[in-house]
């Protein structure tokens, strides 16, 4: 089984990710931040970098989509291949921080890589108001996420709301964190789990 969490910068995906792997003994695929040879460089000069960061995580994540089928294991996955194509290069390209050029190449590659993989079977949305998202960046304190501006964030979150109100690639679960702590209120943990245990058990 697939099951795939997503939601803006700062949502807590990667956060749930480890603690419904540790609680189902599913194995986690983590995005892939440490290795990225592009991500500091993409956040001190955006315009420079959008596209070889963004092939770069598109190559990534159509990767981990082809582990995953064809491990036959249980897999979470923090982050999904389509918010790159839907939500994150388009934006870069609304800003004027990808070139048409770049950005309809970008596309084309999407298109062919979308047509060889299947969506995860349960895709879990973690929606999250703006201050939300800002006070737990913070709270994480990574460098080059200091430079996020509260316009980027915003952005990202109107693409998240339009892709996931149009999404149709298998079952959906909305959850909104602005109220929840995993990590702290174990009661809090447990709905999430209470609330994926209803839809899993709903696809057998």
């Amino acid at each position: 089984m697939h099951i795939a969490i997503a939601g803006n910068i700062g949502a807590g995906k990667t956060t749930l990710t480890k603690l419904l792997a540790k609680h189902y003994k599913w194995e986690a695929q983590l995005e892939d931040v440490v290795d990225n040879p592009y991500l500091d460089d993409f956040y001190n000069q955006m315009e420079r970098w959008s596209f070889n960061l963004q092939v770069y995580f598109l190559n990534s994540r159509f990767r981990q989509v082809q582990q995953i089928r064809q491990s036959g294991k249980d897999i979470i996955q923090d982050r999904t291949i389509y918010e790159d194509a839907h939500i994150f290069a388009p934006n870069l390209h609304a800003m004027g921080l990808m070139t048409n050029r770049d950005y309809e190449n970008y596309r084309s590659l999407f298109d062919l890589m979308e047509s060889l993989i299947k969506g995860p079977d349960v895709l879990i949305y973690l929606r999250s108001s703006i201050p939300n998202l800002v006070s737990q960046i913070h709270k994480r304190g990574r460098d080059y996420e200091n430079s996020i501006s509260i316009d980027y964030l915003s952005r990202l979150n109107e693409r998240y709301e339009a892709w996931i109100h149009g999404y149709n690639k298998g079952k959906l679960l909305i959850i909104d964190v602005d109220n929840l702590d995993f990590v702290d209120n174990p009661e809090d943990l447990g709905n999430v789990i209470n609330t994926i245990d209803a839809e899993i058990n709903g696809l057998f």
